[in-house]
Protein backbone atom coordinates (compact mmCIF):
# COMPACT_ATOMS: atom_id res chain seq x y z
CA UNK A 1 0.00 0.00 0.00
CA UNK A 2 1.32 3.43 -0.94
CA UNK A 3 1.60 5.77 2.06
CA UNK A 4 2.95 8.79 0.23
CA UNK A 5 5.08 9.77 -2.74
CA UNK A 6 6.58 13.26 -2.62
CA UNK A 7 9.13 15.19 -4.63
CA UNK A 8 11.36 17.80 -2.98
CA UNK A 9 13.49 20.58 -4.36
CA UNK A 10 16.15 22.36 -2.29
CA UNK A 11 14.80 20.66 0.84
CA UNK A 12 11.24 21.89 0.33
CA UNK A 13 8.19 19.92 -0.71
CA UNK A 14 7.36 20.47 -4.34
CA UNK A 15 4.37 18.20 -4.93
CA UNK A 16 2.73 14.86 -4.25
CA UNK A 17 3.37 12.48 -7.13
CA UNK A 18 1.67 9.65 -8.89
CA UNK A 19 3.88 6.58 -9.12
CA UNK A 20 3.99 6.84 -12.91
CA UNK A 21 5.58 10.31 -12.63
CA UNK A 22 8.53 9.27 -10.48
CA UNK A 23 10.93 8.60 -13.35
CA UNK A 24 10.20 12.02 -14.86
CA UNK A 25 11.37 13.85 -11.74
CA UNK A 26 14.36 11.57 -11.26
CA UNK A 27 15.75 12.98 -14.50
CA UNK A 28 15.80 16.47 -12.98
CA UNK A 29 19.12 16.96 -11.16
CA UNK A 30 17.75 19.30 -8.47
CA UNK A 31 14.84 17.06 -7.40
CA UNK A 32 14.65 14.38 -4.75
CA UNK A 33 11.85 11.76 -4.53
CA UNK A 34 10.77 10.12 -1.28
CA UNK A 35 8.33 7.18 -1.45
CA UNK A 36 6.90 5.22 1.49
CA UNK A 37 5.11 1.88 1.17
CA UNK A 38 3.50 -0.39 3.72
CA UNK A 39 3.15 -4.17 3.26
CA UNK A 40 3.88 -3.76 -0.44
CA UNK A 41 2.57 -6.32 -2.90
CA UNK A 42 4.85 -7.98 -5.47
CA UNK A 43 3.24 -5.83 -8.18
CA UNK A 44 4.02 -2.63 -6.24
CA UNK A 45 7.62 -3.69 -5.67
CA UNK A 46 8.02 -4.55 -9.33
CA UNK A 47 6.68 -1.12 -10.28
CA UNK A 48 9.18 0.52 -7.93
CA UNK A 49 11.98 -1.55 -9.42
CA UNK A 50 11.10 -0.21 -12.85
CA UNK A 51 10.79 3.41 -11.71
CA UNK A 52 13.99 3.48 -9.63
CA UNK A 53 16.01 0.86 -11.58
CA UNK A 54 16.52 -1.20 -8.42
CA UNK A 55 18.54 -4.40 -8.28
CA UNK A 56 16.39 -7.57 -8.57
CA UNK A 57 18.13 -9.24 -5.60
CA UNK A 58 17.31 -6.31 -3.33
CA UNK A 59 13.68 -6.41 -4.48
CA UNK A 60 13.63 -10.14 -3.81
CA UNK A 61 14.85 -9.58 -0.23
CA UNK A 62 12.21 -6.91 0.32
CA UNK A 63 9.52 -9.22 -1.04
CA UNK A 64 10.49 -12.26 1.05
CA UNK A 65 11.08 -10.28 4.24
CA UNK A 66 12.46 -11.78 7.47
CA UNK A 67 15.94 -10.55 6.59
CA UNK A 68 18.82 -10.04 8.99
CA UNK A 69 19.53 -6.34 9.66
CA UNK A 70 22.11 -5.25 7.08
CA UNK A 71 23.28 -2.56 4.68
CA UNK A 72 24.33 -3.62 1.18
CA UNK A 73 25.50 -1.75 -1.90
CA UNK A 74 24.13 -2.46 -5.36
CA UNK A 75 26.06 -0.18 -7.67
CA UNK A 76 25.09 3.38 -6.75
CA UNK A 77 22.10 2.20 -4.71
CA UNK A 78 22.13 1.31 -1.03
CA UNK A 79 19.80 -1.30 0.44
CA UNK A 80 19.23 -1.30 4.21
CA UNK A 81 17.18 -3.68 6.37
CA UNK A 82 16.14 -2.75 9.91
CA UNK A 83 13.97 -4.59 12.44
CA UNK A 84 11.13 -2.54 13.89
CA UNK A 85 10.18 -3.67 17.38
CA UNK A 86 7.06 -2.82 19.33
CA UNK A 87 5.48 -4.12 22.52
CA UNK A 88 2.01 -5.62 22.36
CA UNK A 89 0.62 -6.88 25.69
CA UNK A 90 4.10 -7.46 27.07
CA UNK A 91 5.25 -9.32 23.95
CA UNK A 92 7.74 -7.94 21.43
CA UNK A 93 6.39 -7.87 17.88
CA UNK A 94 9.00 -7.89 15.12
CA UNK A 95 8.52 -5.93 11.92
CA UNK A 96 10.85 -4.96 9.13
CA UNK A 97 11.79 -1.76 7.35
CA UNK A 98 13.50 -2.08 3.96
CA UNK A 99 15.08 1.09 2.60
CA UNK A 100 16.38 1.69 -0.93
CA UNK A 101 18.64 4.73 -1.22
CA UNK A 102 19.88 6.43 -4.37
CA UNK A 103 21.54 9.80 -4.90
CA UNK A 104 18.18 11.45 -5.69
CA UNK A 105 15.59 9.13 -4.17
CA UNK A 106 14.70 7.04 -1.14
CA UNK A 107 12.13 4.26 -0.97
CA UNK A 108 11.03 2.78 2.37
CA UNK A 109 8.96 -0.40 2.61
CA UNK A 110 7.47 -1.15 6.04
CA UNK A 111 6.30 -4.71 6.73
CA UNK A 112 4.43 -6.31 9.66
CA UNK A 113 4.48 -3.14 11.73
CA UNK A 114 1.69 -0.89 12.97
CA UNK A 115 4.08 1.91 13.95
CA UNK A 116 4.02 4.71 11.42
CA UNK A 117 6.96 6.83 10.30
CA UNK A 118 5.07 9.96 9.30
CA UNK A 119 6.78 11.79 12.14
CA UNK A 120 10.11 11.27 10.39
CA UNK A 121 8.86 13.01 7.24
CA UNK A 122 7.44 15.88 9.28
CA UNK A 123 10.73 16.25 11.14
CA UNK A 124 12.72 16.36 7.92
CA UNK A 125 10.35 18.86 6.31
CA UNK A 126 10.81 21.17 9.31
CA UNK A 127 14.56 21.21 8.58
CA UNK A 128 14.87 22.03 4.86
CA UNK A 129 18.59 22.80 5.20
CA UNK A 130 19.22 19.22 6.31
CA UNK A 131 16.66 17.70 3.96
CA UNK A 132 18.44 19.42 1.09
CA UNK A 133 21.36 17.04 1.75
CA UNK A 134 19.18 14.44 0.09
CA UNK A 135 18.73 10.74 0.62
CA UNK A 136 21.63 10.28 3.05
CA UNK A 137 20.00 12.48 5.69
CA UNK A 138 16.60 10.82 5.20
CA UNK A 139 18.22 7.40 5.68
CA UNK A 140 19.72 8.69 8.93
CA UNK A 141 16.34 10.07 10.07
CA UNK A 142 14.61 6.75 9.41
CA UNK A 143 17.33 4.79 11.20
CA UNK A 144 17.30 7.19 14.11
CA UNK A 145 13.52 6.82 14.50
CA UNK A 146 13.73 3.02 14.47
CA UNK A 147 16.66 2.87 16.92
CA UNK A 148 15.06 5.38 19.31
CA UNK A 149 12.11 3.01 19.65
CA UNK A 150 14.45 0.38 21.06
CA UNK A 151 15.07 2.44 24.23
CA UNK A 152 11.55 2.02 25.74
CA UNK A 153 11.91 -1.74 25.28
CA UNK A 154 15.24 -1.63 27.13
CA UNK A 155 13.57 0.33 29.94
CA UNK A 156 10.74 -2.22 30.11
CA UNK A 157 13.16 -5.17 30.27
CA UNK A 158 15.21 -3.50 33.00
CA UNK A 159 12.07 -2.71 35.04
CA UNK A 160 10.85 -6.30 34.66
CA UNK A 161 14.25 -7.61 35.74
CA UNK A 162 14.29 -5.35 38.82
CA UNK A 163 10.81 -6.58 39.80
CA UNK A 164 11.98 -10.19 39.54
CA UNK A 165 15.12 -9.49 41.60
CA UNK A 166 12.98 -8.05 44.40
CA UNK A 167 11.12 -11.37 44.70
CA UNK A 168 14.02 -13.68 44.03
CA UNK A 169 14.36 -14.73 47.69
CA UNK A 170 10.62 -14.94 48.38
CA UNK A 171 9.46 -18.33 49.62
CA UNK A 172 7.74 -20.41 46.96
CA UNK A 173 8.45 -17.93 44.16
CA UNK A 174 11.44 -19.69 42.60
CA UNK A 175 9.51 -21.42 39.81
CA UNK A 176 7.61 -18.30 38.72
CA UNK A 177 10.82 -16.25 38.91
CA UNK A 178 12.67 -18.67 36.63
CA UNK A 179 9.79 -18.63 34.13
CA UNK A 180 9.76 -14.82 34.08
CA UNK A 181 13.55 -14.71 33.77
CA UNK A 182 13.47 -16.93 30.70
CA UNK A 183 10.76 -14.74 29.18
CA UNK A 184 12.92 -11.64 29.78
CA UNK A 185 15.89 -13.50 28.32
CA UNK A 186 13.90 -14.30 25.18
CA UNK A 187 12.92 -10.65 24.78
CA UNK A 188 16.54 -9.60 25.31
CA UNK A 189 17.70 -11.97 22.57
CA UNK A 190 15.05 -10.59 20.21
CA UNK A 191 16.39 -7.08 20.75
CA UNK A 192 19.97 -8.33 20.53
CA UNK A 193 19.30 -9.87 17.12
CA UNK A 194 18.00 -6.51 15.91
CA UNK A 195 20.84 -4.41 17.34
CA UNK A 196 24.09 -6.35 16.89
CA UNK A 197 24.02 -6.82 13.08
CA UNK A 198 22.82 -3.25 12.59
CA UNK A 199 25.65 -1.95 14.79
CA UNK A 200 28.17 -3.61 12.51
CA UNK A 201 26.42 -2.33 9.38
CA UNK A 202 26.12 1.28 10.56
CA UNK A 203 29.80 1.23 11.50
CA UNK A 204 30.57 1.03 7.78
CA UNK A 205 28.79 4.36 7.28
CA UNK A 206 30.92 6.21 9.83
CA UNK A 207 34.50 5.29 8.95
CA UNK A 208 36.63 4.00 6.12
CA UNK A 209 35.03 3.96 2.70
CA UNK A 210 31.57 5.47 3.10
CA UNK A 211 29.00 4.98 0.29
CA UNK A 212 28.67 8.22 -1.74
CA UNK A 213 24.99 8.69 -0.89
CA UNK A 214 25.90 8.83 2.83
CA UNK A 215 29.12 10.81 2.62
CA UNK A 216 27.53 14.13 3.65
CA UNK A 217 25.75 12.59 6.63
CA UNK A 218 28.61 10.69 8.23
CA UNK A 219 28.38 12.65 11.50
CA UNK A 220 24.67 11.82 11.80
CA UNK A 221 25.28 8.11 11.29
CA UNK A 222 27.90 8.29 14.02
CA UNK A 223 25.11 9.40 16.36
CA UNK A 224 23.04 6.33 15.38
CA UNK A 225 26.11 4.16 15.91
CA UNK A 226 26.59 5.58 19.42
CA UNK A 227 22.96 4.84 20.28
CA UNK A 228 23.29 1.27 19.03
CA UNK A 229 26.55 0.79 20.93
CA UNK A 230 24.90 2.00 24.14
CA UNK A 231 21.92 -0.31 23.63
CA UNK A 232 24.24 -3.23 22.88
CA UNK A 233 26.22 -2.59 26.06
CA UNK A 234 22.99 -2.44 28.07
CA UNK A 235 21.86 -5.74 26.56
CA UNK A 236 25.16 -7.38 27.50
CA UNK A 237 24.70 -6.17 31.08
CA UNK A 238 21.10 -7.41 31.14
CA UNK A 239 22.15 -10.84 29.85
CA UNK A 240 24.78 -11.13 32.60
CA UNK A 241 22.24 -10.10 35.23
CA UNK A 242 19.70 -12.61 33.91
CA UNK A 243 22.31 -15.39 34.01
CA UNK A 244 23.21 -14.52 37.60
CA UNK A 245 19.53 -14.31 38.62
CA UNK A 246 18.79 -17.71 37.08
CA UNK A 247 21.72 -19.27 38.95
CA UNK A 248 20.55 -17.68 42.22
CA UNK A 249 17.00 -18.95 41.64
CA UNK A 250 18.22 -22.46 40.91
CA UNK A 251 20.43 -22.33 44.01
CA UNK A 252 17.42 -21.20 46.03
CA UNK A 253 15.45 -24.19 44.73
CA UNK A 254 18.33 -26.49 45.70
CA UNK A 255 18.47 -24.96 49.19
CA UNK A 256 14.72 -25.39 49.65
CA UNK A 257 15.00 -29.00 48.54
CA UNK A 258 17.87 -29.51 50.98
CA UNK A 259 15.75 -28.09 53.82
CA UNK A 260 12.91 -30.44 52.94
CA UNK A 261 15.35 -33.33 52.71
CA UNK A 262 16.72 -32.57 56.20
CA UNK A 263 13.22 -32.46 57.69
CA UNK A 264 12.30 -35.74 56.07
CA UNK A 265 15.56 -37.31 57.25
CA UNK A 266 14.98 -36.09 60.81
CA UNK A 267 11.45 -37.49 60.98
CA UNK A 268 12.65 -40.71 59.37
CA UNK A 269 15.35 -41.01 62.08
CA UNK A 270 12.81 -40.48 64.86
CA UNK A 271 10.44 -43.09 63.50
CA UNK A 272 13.36 -45.45 62.84
CA UNK A 273 14.18 -45.46 66.58
CA UNK A 274 10.56 -46.20 67.48
CA UNK A 275 10.46 -48.92 64.84
CA UNK A 276 13.69 -50.48 66.16
CA UNK A 277 12.38 -50.71 69.74
CA UNK A 278 9.02 -52.04 68.56
CA UNK A 279 10.80 -54.61 66.40
CA UNK A 280 12.95 -55.85 69.29
CA UNK A 281 10.05 -56.20 71.74
CA UNK A 282 7.76 -57.59 69.10
CA UNK A 283 9.80 -60.73 68.39
CA UNK A 284 7.80 -62.78 70.96
CA UNK A 285 10.62 -65.14 71.98
CA UNK A 286 9.57 -67.34 74.86
CA UNK A 287 12.42 -66.43 77.18
CA UNK A 288 12.27 -62.65 76.73
CA UNK A 289 12.07 -61.25 80.32
CA UNK A 290 9.85 -58.33 79.39
CA UNK A 291 7.05 -60.63 78.26
CA UNK A 292 6.36 -61.77 81.78
CA UNK A 293 6.64 -58.31 83.40
CA UNK A 294 3.34 -56.59 84.27
CA UNK A 295 4.75 -53.15 83.49
CA UNK A 296 6.71 -54.21 80.40
CA UNK A 297 4.32 -52.68 77.84
CA UNK A 298 4.01 -49.26 79.52
CA UNK A 299 7.76 -49.22 80.13
CA UNK A 300 8.44 -49.95 76.46
CA UNK A 301 6.16 -47.10 75.41
CA UNK A 302 7.94 -44.74 77.81
CA UNK A 303 11.37 -45.75 76.50
CA UNK A 304 10.21 -45.21 72.90
CA UNK A 305 8.64 -41.83 73.77
CA UNK A 306 11.77 -40.64 75.62
CA UNK A 307 14.08 -41.72 72.79
CA UNK A 308 11.91 -40.06 70.11
CA UNK A 309 11.52 -36.87 72.17
CA UNK A 310 15.27 -36.66 72.73
CA UNK A 311 15.93 -37.03 69.00
CA UNK A 312 13.24 -34.44 68.19
CA UNK A 313 14.83 -31.75 70.37
CA UNK A 314 18.31 -32.63 69.14
CA UNK A 315 17.27 -32.23 65.51
CA UNK A 316 15.48 -28.99 66.38
CA UNK A 317 18.64 -27.54 67.95
CA UNK A 318 20.49 -28.48 64.79
CA UNK A 319 17.93 -26.59 62.70
CA UNK A 320 16.62 -29.63 60.90
CA UNK A 321 13.10 -29.29 62.34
Amino acid sequence: MLINCVVYRAGKKLADLAIESISDYLQQPDCFVWVALRDATPAELEKMREEFSLHPLAIEDAHKGHQRPKIEEYGETLFAVLHTLEQVDGEISIGELDIFVGHNFILSVRNRSSQGLLGVRERCEREPALLSQGSGFVLYALMDAVVDRYFPIIDYIESELEAIEEKIFSKGAARSNIERLYEVKRQTLTLKHAVTPLLEAVGKLTSGRVPPVCANSRDYFRDVYDHLARINASLDGIRDTIGTAIQVSLSSVAIDQSEVGKRLAAWAGIFAVATAFAGIWGMNFKLMPELQWDYGYPAALVVIAVACTSLFYRFRRMGWL
